[in-house]
């Protein structure tokens, strides 16, 4: 088995055990994931599977799209409704759709977040969590998100449903916890889906009670990467690259769509069908005053395709 499978997360158990099912189910060793989801949260997970694995780390910076619900007037250790109950305030009277929504509005943009002490980030090797669930606190230093996008949908008494989209490390948690802080009776977050990862929608995943070993819907590398520029080799570029030579820029084709970015990019056969490799470009420079052509670096090689 070789590709990438969207499959549906269930509320209720972690992302190892359903990592550990489809291995089970599916008889796969080599099987991985691009980013985990809490136990309490459903939704999208991206599986790759057999050599696909050597591909995640270049799905895993993609945004992330996510719909929430949170609790107004409820603090808790955990910053969700798993946790103990730290604190209750009183929710104001006159909240309205239009105050939650300016209030979001701010939050658009980079944005600073104290990572939580209920997460997986490590403290001398230590998760967080493991120390917070013997009374630890350790001084967190704040990350950089982006906040692309942050929507109120509805309030319903005293829950507020949102959509966020994000980047790579927010914690959606902490930003609901954050904007119970800004109104003033804080909140904990109640529900939490992951509907879109990248270019992929959990509208296309499969549930793991309706996985089939014999008929997995897997992508292609090429299908999970369509982000990444891509260019066919020559086929002389092709027998060298087997050999562990890198391309020339003139062995890519088409030659008037190379970006000025410094990658990656996908190299595929000359028939444009199976992914060879992922290069980087090193920029132009100049050796004793006199212009170098830049060259590209292997990233990952897959001689026989993938």
């Amino acid at each position: 088995m070789n590709g990438f499978l969207l499959l549906d997360k269930p509320a209720g158990p972690s992302s190892h055990t359903l990592v550990q099912a489809v291995r089970r189910q599916c008889r796969i060793r080599r099987i991985g994931h691009a980013g985990t989801l809490d136990p309490m949260a459903s939704g999208l997970m991206v599986l790759a599977l057999g050599p696909a694995t050597r591909l995640i780390e270049y799905l895993m910076a993609q945004d992330k799209t996510y719909e929430a619900s949170l609790q107004l007037g409820a603090t808790t250790d955990t910053q969700d409704s798993s946790g103990v109950l730290l604190q209750q305030r009183p929710v104001p009277a006159d909240l309205t759709l239009e105050r939650l929504q300016a209030l979001a509005a701010t939050l658009v943009g980079a944005i600073s977040q104290v990572p939580p002490m209920y997460s997986a980030l490590k403290r001398d090797g230590v998760p967080l969590y493991r120390l917070a669930r013997r009374g630890e606190e350790v001084e967190r230093p704040p990350r950089q998100v982006r906040i692309e996008s942050f929507e109120v949908l509805a309030l319903v008494g005293d829950r507020v449903d949102i959509r966020v989209r994000c980047s790579k490390g927010t914690y959606i948690r902490t930003l609901c916890h954050d904007f119970g802080e800004q109104l003033g009776c804080g909140a904990c977050m109640s529900a939490l889906r992951r509907t879109v990862s990248g270019a992929f929608s959990v509208g296309d995943a499969v549930t793991l009670d309706r996985l089939d070993p014999a008929r997995l819907p897997l992508l292609t590398a090429l299908q999970a990467l369509a982000h990444l520029p891509r260019f066919s080799l020559v086929p002389a570029a092709q027998l060298r690259l087997t050999n562990g030579v890198a391309p020339a820029l003139a062995d890519l084709q088409p030659q008037d769509a190379l970006p000025a970015d410094a990658g990656p990019w996908l190299l595929t056969d000359p028939a444009g069908k199976k992914l060879l490799a992922l290069v980087e470009p090193d920029l132009p420079a100049e050796l004793d005053g006199t212009p170098v052509e830049p060259s590209l670096r292997l990233l990952k090689v897959f001689p026989d395709g993938l």
